[in-house]
């Protein structure tokens, strides 16, 4: 009979077990690989079952989320996660906003964070992690005892996983500008037919980023340095972007959420606002969540989780709202970028997105941002 390497040690109390380096005590040294490997699961907490996560979640009886996703797709995934586990007296709030995220981050290092799962902003990725509770998302949802997409989690901090993405997109006034006059490439937005506010970007946009794991950083900020000596109009917010093509106040959005644009194609009664995908396609993951280290209800979380990561739970969020994640099999999103050339912004990058938008911010001739 194959033996699973995914248990390590001896039970613990409620069910659990602590991943340690079972082969310590005695017996030749592993090879690096293992070791690095042993190394990285140390600390780390699985359970053997679900049913011994969902004997003790019965316990807490409640849950409390403070999450990033839209208050009307919340819904729709917590009535269905309600639907799933009854027993939970669930409470799920939106949190948005840079200051939102800071005062969320100062109350976990002081200890008087009172919720159990939390958004984990990118900006400040490496501050939340140490207190934030070390269950084994991906071991178990590669044995089963999770109905995880182990895509979705963050392969070294084996505790995050991001529920949903994007991809960046064009929004252009088809009444300004004729669907084969957009540029097919990043670059043909640099000819001097787009020049002097013929373009609308948000300073701090993502898809910039986005380019890095494709292009590179030092042609990324070359493209950035050249996009702002094409004097576009700069903006502040994905939907305040969109709006202002839509009314033809600029011919040309760069770099917007897809979902967005297509979110508002929607309301357009007059039909004039197109999208554009370019290649390579910036993308990224979003909507990452963890578990409070202090959580009252830790079990109860980690169901959350894991509905919210698992098949079940993205389709609920892509029907909501297209919120699933790209990674996920089927996904709206994925499917539109699928057989494309796409730039990902994933885990590989993901705690590296802020560093790359200061970058991106000075090369546009903008200060940075000084960290206190």
């Amino acid at each position: 009979m194959k033996t699973s390497c995914f248990v390590l040690t001896a039970l613990l109390v409620g069910g659990q077990i602590e991943v340690t380096n079972a082969f310590a005590a005695s017996g030749p040294s592993p090879a690096p690989a293992k070791a690095r490997q042993e190394d990285q699961l140390k600390g780390y907490i699985a359970f053997p079952t679900h049913d011994a996560i969902v004997l003790q979640a019965k316990k807490e009886g409640k849950l409390h989320v403070l999450t990033s996703t839209d208050q009307d797709v919340l819904k729709a995934s917590a009535a269905a996660f309600k639907k799933k586990y009854p027993f939970i007296d669930l409470r799920c709030e939106e949190v948005a906003g840079t200051e939102v995220y800071q005062r969320m981050l100062q109350e976990i290092k002081a200890g008087i964070a009172k919720w159990d799962v939390n958004y984990v902003a990118f900006d400040n990725y490496e501050e939340y992690l140490p207190y934030q509770k070390k269950y084994d998302l991906l071991g178990m949802a590669q044995h089963g005892v999770l109905k995880m997409i182990p895509e979705l989690i963050d392969p070294l901090n084996r505790h995050v996983v991001a529920l949903g993405g994007h991809f960046q997109a064009v929004a252009y006034n088809k009444e300004l500008i004729a669907p084969e006059r957009v540029p097919d490439t990043w670059e043909g937005f640099l000819k001097a037919e787009f020049k002097d506010k013929k373009i609308a970007t948000d300073v701090r946009s993502v898809m910039f980023a986005a380019l890095v794991p494709t292009w590179g950083l030092e042609k990324t900020l070359d493209f950035a340095r050249n996009l702002a000596a094409q004097k576009p109009t700069w903006l502040r917010g994905v939907s305040r972007i969109i709006n202002s093509v839509r009314a033809g106040e600029v011919p040309i959005g760069l770099g917007l959420n897809g979902k967005s644009i297509l979110r508002e194609q929607k309301k357009d009664v007059k039909g004039v606002l197109g999208l554009k995908i370019v290649e390579p396609v910036p993308a990224r993951l979003a909507g990452s969540e963890a578990i409070l280290a202090k959580a009252n209800s830790p079990h109860a979380a980690l169901l959350w989780l894991e509905f919210q990561g698992s098949p079940e739970g993205q389709k609920v969020l892509d029907e909501a709202d297209l919120n699933a994640s790209l990674l996920t099999p089927g996904s709206i999103q994925g499917e539109m970028i699928r057989g494309k050339k796409v730039s990902l912004l994933g885990w590989k990058h993901y705690r590296e997105i802020s560093r790359y938008q200061e970058e991106v911010v000075s090369a546009f001739g903008f200060p940075r941002a000084e960290k206190k």
